[in-house]
C-alpha cells in the first residue's frame, strides 16, 4: 500500500461513502481519511458544497426535458444529478423516500409531477418526519397516486389513509380498520387544483392549459368531514395535520422508521410485508434509532448522525452486507468513472440499463417500492450488472478510467509483486474488499495474462474488468 493514511481508516471511511453516497474512487476516500471519519459525517449531513450539473446546461442539451411530460427524460434528468452532486446524501436520502413513498409514472403520467414530488423530498427529507409526512399528504403526485382526490365527505376513499399507516409510517398490526377510516375523513378535502379544465366539456387532466403539469395541493373545506373522529385511541375534530401528529407520537411510528433506516443505510432486510412476523435482524440498533427519533422530536438528520456514528454501523459485520441496488450500481461506477462531466446523449442509455437490471427510476413497481437484498440479483440482471461494469470501467474515453489506469501503471511500472497490483487497483475503485478466493483468481490471472511482467494498459484494464465482475462488487 502506497497510502500515508491507515488502510483500516481509509476502509472505514470507503464503507460510510458506499452507504452515505454512492461510493468513491482512492483520492476522495483519502481526503476524508485526512478529515477523519466524524468530520466526514458532518460534511455528509451538512455539505459546504451542494453544486451538480447545472440545470440550465442539461436543458440546452436535452430540450425534451423541459416540458417534463415523459419519465425516461425527467429520470434522466434525476441521474444527471446523483452522478455530479456534491452532495450525494441529499439524493440518496430522495431515492430511500422515492422506495418507501412509492410513486410511479405508470398512473401519473406527467414526469413534471413527479419531478416536483423528488425536490419535496430534496427539501424535507432529512428534516422533521411530521412535516415530511404534511408535505407528502399535500403532494399532487401523492394526491392523484394514492386517490385522495376522490376522498370525500361522506363518500370517503379509503387508498391514501390505508397505505400512510400501512408503508408510509406505521406498519400493519398497530390501527384498526375503523383507525383507516377516521384517518381517511380527516384527509377528506386535501385535493387538487386544476383537476378539470372543462366542467361543460367533461375534459378531465388535459395536459393543456391547466392539466397535470400546473397541478397544484388545494384544501377544499366545504369537502372536509368536519366531524368528531376517533383515531388511536384519542377522539377530536381532526384534520390531515391532527391525524399526522398523533402518527408521529407512536412508538410504532419510531420503530418502523428505524427499521426502514437500518435496512437502507446498514443491512438488508426482508420486504416490509414480512415485518409484522419477521423481527429486525439487530432490534438494539432500532431501538437506538427509534431513541433517537424521540430525543430529537422527529428530526431524519438527527437519527442519520446517530446511525453512521454508531458501533452497529461502523462494525466489520455491517460491512458489504447489502446487494447493490441498480442506482447504486449505475451511479457508483459512472461517478468513477466520471462520463458525465459534460451533458451526453449516453445519459438516455445508462437510464435504461438500470431498468434493464431491474429499476425503474420514477416508476417503482408498487406501491410497496423495490424489494431489495437478492431480489435484485437474476440471471438477466446479473449480466446486465457485469456487462455494464466491465465496459465502463475499461472505457479509456472517460476521464475518471483514465486516470485510474494511468495511476496503477504509474504505481507499477515493474510487476515484481502481483499482490501490489491488485491492491493499488482495488484501492482506486474505492478500497475495496476481496476475498481469499477472488484474490487467488486475481493472482493466477496476472501471471496468465502478464508473461513479460510487464505493466501495461491492457492487463490493468483487464484486472480491472475482473475486480468489478467479482461477487463482491455486487455488494455495499
Amino acid at each position: 500500500m502506497t497510502s500515508k493514511y491507515e488502510q483500516k481508516d481509509c476502509e472505514l471511511i470507503a464503507h460510510l461513502l458506499r452507504r452515505a453516497s454512492f461510493g468513491a474512487g482512492k483520492e476522495a476516500i483519502e481526503i476524508c481519511a485526512e478529515n477523519g471519519y466524524s468530520k466526514t459525517v458532518q460534511e455528509l449531513l451538512y455539505p459546504s458544497n451542494t453544486n451538480s450539473m447545472p440545470l440550465d446546461l442539461i436543458r440546452r442539451h436535452h430540450p425534451e426535458q423541459s416540458a417534463g411530460f415523459e419519465s425516461a427524460g425527467t429520470a434522466c434528468n434525476w441521474l444527471y444529478n446523483i452522478v455530479t452532486t456534491n452532495d450525494p446524501l441529499t439524493e440518496k436520502i430522495v431515492l430511500f423516500w422515492h422506495n418507501i413513498f412509492a410513486t410511479g409514472y405508470s398512473k401519473v403520467t406527467i414526469g413534471k409531477v413527479l419531478f416536483d414530488q423528488l425536490k419535496m423530498f430534496k427539501l424535507y427529507g432529512m428534516g422533521n418526519f411530521k412535516n415530511l409526512l404534511i408535505k407528502l399528504s399535500q403532494d399532487p403526485a401523492m394526491i392523484h397516486w394514492l386517490d385522495n382526490h376522490d376522498n370525500h365527505k361522506g363518500a370517503i376513499n379509503e387508498n391514501y389513509g390505508r397505505e400512510l399507516l400501512e408503508l408510509f409510517s406505521m406498519g400493519v398490526g398497530n390501527y384498526s380498520e375503523d383507525d383507516i377510516k377516521e384517518c381517511s375523513r380527516a384527509f377528506t378535502g386535501w385535493t387538487l387544483q386544476n383537476l378539470e379544465y372543462s366542467k361543460e366539456l367533461a375534459i378531465r387532466n388535459s395536459i393543456w392549459p391547466y392539466g397535470k403539469i400546473s397541478w397544484r395541493y388545494q384544501y377544499n373545506e366545504k369537502d372536509h368531514d368536519n366531524n368528531t373522529k376517533t383515531f388511536l385511541g384519542e377522539t377530536g375534530n381532526f384534520n390531515g395535520e391532527d391525524i399526522i401528529e398523533i402518527i408521529c407520537k407512536q412508538p410504532a411510528t419510531a420503530n418502523f422508521l428505524s427499521r426502514h433506516l437500518y435496512n437502507f443505510f446498514v443491512a438488508d432486510e426482508p420486504p416490509v410485508p414480512q415485518w409484522p412476523y419477521i423481527p429486525p435482524k439487530d432490534p438494539k440498533a432500532i431501538e437506538i434509532l427509534s431513541k433517537a427519533y424521540f430525543e430529537s422530536n422527529y428530526d431524519i438528520k438527527h437519527m442519520l448522525n446517530v446511525l453512521f456514528n454508531s458501533n452497529f454501523f461502523k462494525s466489520d459485520n455491517c460491512r458489504y452486507a447489502k446487494i447493490k441496488s441498480p442506482v447504486d450500481m449505475v451511479a457508483g461506477i459512472i461517478r468513477l468513472t466520471k462520463e458525465f462531466e459534460v451533458p451526453k446523449t449516453e445519459i438516455l442509455e445508462r437510464n435504461f440499463q438500470m431498468i434493464f437490471m431491474g429499476q425503474e427510476l420514477l416508476n417503482p413497481p408498487s406501491v410497496e417500492g423495490w424489494h431489495q437484498g437478492t431480489e435484485w440479483i437474476n440471471t438477466g440482471s446479473l449480466t446486465e450488472r457485469l456487462n455494464f461494469a466491465s465496459q465502463q470501467i475499461t472505457n479509456i474515453s472517460n476521464p475518471g478510467t483514465k486516470s485510474i489506469i494511468q495511476n496503477i501503471i504509474k504505481e507499477n511500472q515493474e510487476i515484481n509483486d502481483p499482490k501490489q497490483i491488485i491492491n493499488h487497483c482495488l484501492e482506486e475503485l474505492g478500497y475495496i474488499n476481496l476475498s481469499e478466493v477472488t484474490l487467488n483468481v486475481l493472482n493466477e490471472f496476472i501471471y496468465l495474462d502478464n508473461k513479460s511482467k510487464k505493466t501495461t494498459e491492457k492487463n490493468i484494464m483487464n484486472l480491472l474488468k475482473l475486480i468489478v465482475s467479482a461477487p463482491e462488487f455486487q455488494k455495499v
